[in-house]
């Protein structure tokens, strides 16, 4: 592939996988480990991630159990969920913590499938504006004495690649939806 769309490909490709992953931490009722990924605690003076200093098993379908490799981490963990936003009650019995995730409501579920709509666009916003960087890029390479039909090929080589990564976009938004939506 011509290394001028190249750059322009791995911008959507990390615009994608940015919204997956944030689409990953959104709890969709059933208990995933990948919500507790952007908690950290302080791990003498470090801020580290939960998943570094426990290990975080899924005993059943809707609870998290997270086993802290030190004793002395479990009040910090707790403290760590208890300030998220993930809005859940760490209960724990001195050895192990349990996140237990109630079950959703219908209009909860209806605000969380709006607001991953919401995020699939600004996912798809994105990728058009990769779109447009590439486009003016390419438009300056006509004065730089590129044929015109290189520069309209260019183009829509990046319009297909645009495509292709808002239809992953829209793929993700409807796999997430329906998860979410299942009970």
């Amino acid at each position: 592939m011509d290394e001028r769309i190249q750059k322009y490909e791995d911008k959507m490709k990390k615009t994608l996988g940015g919204f997956e992953a944030e689409l990953a931490t959104i709890r969709a009722g059933r208990a995933n480990p990948h919500i507790l990924d952007k908690l950290t605690v302080d791990y003498y003076g470090t801020p580290t991630p939960i998943q570094q200093v426990a290990n975080v098993t899924v005993p059943e379908a809707r609870m998290i159990q997270i086993q802290p490799w030190e004793s002395s981490l479990i009040k910090k963990v707790e403290k760590a969920i208890l300030a998220s936003d993930l809005g859940l009650n760490p209960s724990n019995d001195g050895k192990v913590i349990r996140l237990v995730f109630p079950e959703l409501t219908e209009e909860r579920r209806k605000d969380l499938v709006k607001d991953v709509k919401k995020k699939g666009e600004a996912a798809k916003v994105a990728v058009r504006n990769i779109r447009r960087d590439a486009n003016d890029a390419f438009k300056k390479l006509k004065k730089e004495d590129v044929s015109e039909d290189e520069v309209k090929e260019l183009e829509e080589k990046v319009q297909k690649l645009t495509d292709k990564y808002i239809k992953n976009v829209d793929a993700a938004v409807d796999a997430k939806a329906k998860e979410i939506m299942t009970v």
